[in-house]
């Protein structure tokens, strides 16, 4: 079928738009591929230094015939997601030498659990990870010794900041390689039930305890679609991953084969042989609408609604909301994976999963087909699925129907006709709403405002039982400059009560939510943020907002006329777990609707 109108107009609009950065971003990246492997340009003595570690692989090294691998590492084993990376360098090093190249850990990098900091301090360094990891990554593999790079990252700012640092390393291959989720466990909606119990006061911290443990069990990638899952996504929607790749277990057969033949591609798609691509070729406009495409479908975390536009810019490309906007608009909601149903990410997978949908996509024209890949040339070879034959990954023929359509269904006959994600506009600037798990009863409401600065401060106040009537939320300076855009899922038991009891309830914030985020309506990413000038900064107590999903809107209803924006104390933003270290972020960062990014 031919490619839908919308996402030819999308496109076009995003390749118009981005001309001038694009050329010159492939502008560099083609004379950085006209230098050749980059170890010829490294004198005997930084060969030295390089290889003096790597013991049997230094002939092969030293005769510079053979491609060498870089692994960037975003490995430790406080992170479920990332702890079964332990043993991979180790599976790719033996995997490079059978296909007669090496690798080479060339870096670690962080990878902090926003589920361990979510509510707490920490949270405030979560968005700016995504920039130190880009810069560690760089450190890494400026030692211009690599022909391909593997990227070992999963969850919520890993695999952006690596897919900056990919892009800016674009003039050698990448491929992305996967973990896995965890087996399921306790079901989510049960945890969440358990959660909202703990909010009202009926359980104590034991039972709460309990839940989550029997939740987060195990090693793996948490298994609700939040955004951990939704970058894995994302990665085979714009032809990082092998695929099928995103959502086998860890310790499994199949996933060492799969972490195996990662490798084995890397080693083919260098300069060195004939089927060279840099990642710079496969990271275009394309790609990228691809990658909003199945975020729509799938009904993906608000946070890609941030990052996508700064992994974007590191190729070269500009993103707009409206981008997001107008693709949600035509893209069914095809997935019903918690918080938007019951089923975890595995069940998901089980019903056909990203192949069964990717397939569907393209057959409505809803995809681009014609676009290279890690994987090779169309994405019509991410609608099969990897077998295991006699040790070794096989492709075969995807799912020709879903497995499950509670879970999964055709592009023809969807769980909604249009996406999850909506841009909402007005006279306090620009913000996102996801609506894919709100009730069409909840998408529109117009209430009075309760002003915080302080997420705690709701808490308190719910505590103290002040929610009486029908409101709307506001927690302002919480955004990139003011103190990092911390998360504030923490909000989502609390509010969910709240709308449980029968009020109308809503969330009105610059800073972020989550991949987790549920059934009560919010209003995030609001630009310019109140330490910015933003209009949330003029609001107060008893303002009355209209938030309207439905058109697209979000206006205070009150006049802001003549009003001086709030001044509140912020200096304790500055210091404390390691906030000191990231001043220089906060001062740089750009507007959330441009990925609140420092370093680009």
């Amino acid at each position: 079928m031919s490619l839908h109108q919308t996402i030819a107009d999308v496109t076009d609009r995003i390749r118009e738009r981005s001309q001038g950065p694009r050329a010159k971003y492939m502008h560099h990246m083609a004379a950085a591929a006209a230098e050749g492997p980059r170890r010829a340009h490294l004198t005997c003595g930084n060969q030295a230094h390089a290889y003096a570690a790597m013991g049997d692989d230094k002939d092969t090294l030293t005769a510079e015939r053979a491609p060498n691998i870089g692994i960037i590492t975003a490995y430790n084993d406080m992170l479920s997601a990332h702890q079964p990376f332990e043993r991979y360098p180790d599976l790719i090093r033996a995997a490079a030498r059978a296909a007669g190249a090496t690798a080479q850990v060339a870096g670690g990098v962080p990878a902090m659990c926003d589920g361990v900091t979510q509510g707490q301090t920490g949270m405030e360094l979560s968005l700016f990870s995504r920039d130190v990891i880009a810069l560690s990554a760089a450190v890494g593999l400026s030692h211009n010794t690599y022909d391909a790079a593997l990227y070992l990252g999963v969850c919520d700012k890993i695999v952006p900041g690596l897919v900056m640092a990919a892009a800016t390393f674009g003039y050698i291959p990448a491929l992305f390689v996967p973990a896995g989720p965890m087996v399921s466990g306790l079901p989510n909606d049960q945890k969440a039930a358990v959660r909202q119990e703990f909010a009202k006061g009926n359980i104590d911290r034991a039972e709460l305890m309990k839940a989550e443990m029997a939740s987060y069990h195990g090693p793996g990638t948490c298994t609700f679609y939040g955004t951990a899952n939704s970058n894995q996504m994302l990665m085979e929607f714009m032809g990082l991953h092998l695929p099928g790749s995103s959502f086998v277990n860890p310790g499994t057969p199949l996933r060492d084969a799969l972490t195996t033949a990662a490798t084995e591609r890397a080693a083919a798609i260098t300069a060195l042989g004939n089927e060279f691509t840099p990642v710079s070729d496969i990271l275009d406009e394309r790609a990228f609408v691809n990658g909003l495409v199945g975020l729509m479908a799938t009904g993906g975390s608000t946070n890609l609604v941030l990052h996508l536009p700064a992994m974007a810019r590191a190729a070269g490309i500009i993103l707009d909301l409206q981008d997001f906007s107008d693709i949600s608009a035509v893209v069914p909601l095809m997935a019903k994976v918690y918080p938007n149903g019951l089923a975890d990410v595995n069940h998901f997978h089980a019903a056909g999963g990203l192949g069964y949908m990717i397939g569907q996509l393209l057959d409505a024209g809803l995809m681009h087909e014609d676009v290279k890949t890690s994987a090779g040339l169309g994405m019509g070879l991410y609608a099969q699925e990897p077998k295991l034959v006699d040790g070794r990954v096989q492709y075969e023929p995807g799912a020709g129907e879903t497995q499950n359509d509670k879970i999964l269904r055709p592009a023809s006959d969807p769980f909604a006709p249009q996406g999850g994600l909506v841009q909402l506009s007005g006279n306090l600037g620009r913000a996102v709403t996801k609506i894919s798990a709100v009730k069409p009863e909840h998408h529109v409401i117009e209430a009075p405002v309760r002003i915080f600065h302080e997420q705690h401060d709701v808490k308190a106040a719910f505590q103290k039982g002040e929610f009486t009537t029908d409101t709307i939320v506001v927690v302002r300076f919480q955004g990139p400059k003011a103190n990092g855009m911390p998360e504030l899922h923490s909000l989502t038991p609390t509010l969910a009560v709240l709308q449980d009891r029968g009020l109308k309830v809503a969330l009105v914030t610059d800073g972020r939510m989550s991949g987790a985020s549920g059934k009560v309506p919010s209003a995030i990413h609001v630009s310019p943020e109140a330490l910015d000038g933003g209009a949330i900064g003029l609001l107060q107590d008893g303002d009355v907002l209209r938030l309207d999903a439905a058109a697209g809107t979000l206006d205070c209803l009150t006049d802001l006329t003549g009003r001086a924006p709030a001044k509140p104390d912020l200096a304790h933003n500055g210091n404390g777990v390691g906030r000191e270290l990231f001043e220089m972020f906060r001062k740089n960062a750009g507007l959330a609707e441009a990925g609140g990014c420092a370093v680009l």
